[in-house]
Protein backbone atom coordinates (compact mmCIF):
# COMPACT_ATOMS: atom_id res chain seq x y z
CA UNK A 1 0.00 0.00 0.00
CA UNK A 2 1.55 3.52 -1.06
CA UNK A 3 2.14 5.80 1.67
CA UNK A 4 1.91 9.36 0.60
CA UNK A 5 2.52 12.30 2.98
CA UNK A 6 2.48 9.78 6.06
CA UNK A 7 5.39 9.93 8.19
CA UNK A 8 6.21 6.93 10.60
CA UNK A 9 7.48 7.29 14.22
CA UNK A 10 10.75 5.99 14.61
CA UNK A 11 12.82 5.27 17.61
CA UNK A 12 13.58 8.64 19.78
CA UNK A 13 10.33 10.29 18.03
CA UNK A 14 7.41 12.08 20.64
CA UNK A 15 4.40 10.35 20.33
CA UNK A 16 1.67 12.56 18.55
CA UNK A 17 -1.27 13.35 21.24
CA UNK A 18 -4.09 11.81 20.32
CA UNK A 19 -7.71 11.47 21.99
CA UNK A 20 -10.15 9.06 21.59
CA UNK A 21 -13.88 8.89 22.38
CA UNK A 22 -15.04 5.47 24.42
CA UNK A 23 -18.19 3.38 24.05
CA UNK A 24 -19.16 4.24 27.81
CA UNK A 25 -18.46 8.09 26.39
CA UNK A 26 -15.59 8.25 28.46
CA UNK A 27 -12.19 9.63 26.86
CA UNK A 28 -8.71 8.87 26.44
CA UNK A 29 -5.49 11.05 25.51
CA UNK A 30 -2.64 9.37 24.63
CA UNK A 31 0.29 9.18 25.58
CA UNK A 32 -0.72 11.18 28.36
CA UNK A 33 -3.04 8.18 30.08
CA UNK A 34 0.19 5.62 29.35
CA UNK A 35 1.33 3.98 32.04
CA UNK A 36 4.95 4.77 33.47
CA UNK A 37 7.29 2.25 31.97
CA UNK A 38 6.74 0.48 28.65
CA UNK A 39 3.75 0.17 26.87
CA UNK A 40 1.92 -1.39 24.00
CA UNK A 41 -0.71 0.42 21.67
CA UNK A 42 -2.74 -2.12 19.23
CA UNK A 43 -5.10 -0.15 16.70
CA UNK A 44 -7.63 -2.96 15.52
CA UNK A 45 -9.18 -1.94 12.35
CA UNK A 46 -11.72 -4.36 11.76
CA UNK A 47 -14.15 -4.21 9.05
CA UNK A 48 -14.43 -0.71 7.51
Amino acid sequence: MARVNCRMLDTGDVFPLLKFDLVNNESITLPQDFGKGWNVLIFYRGHW
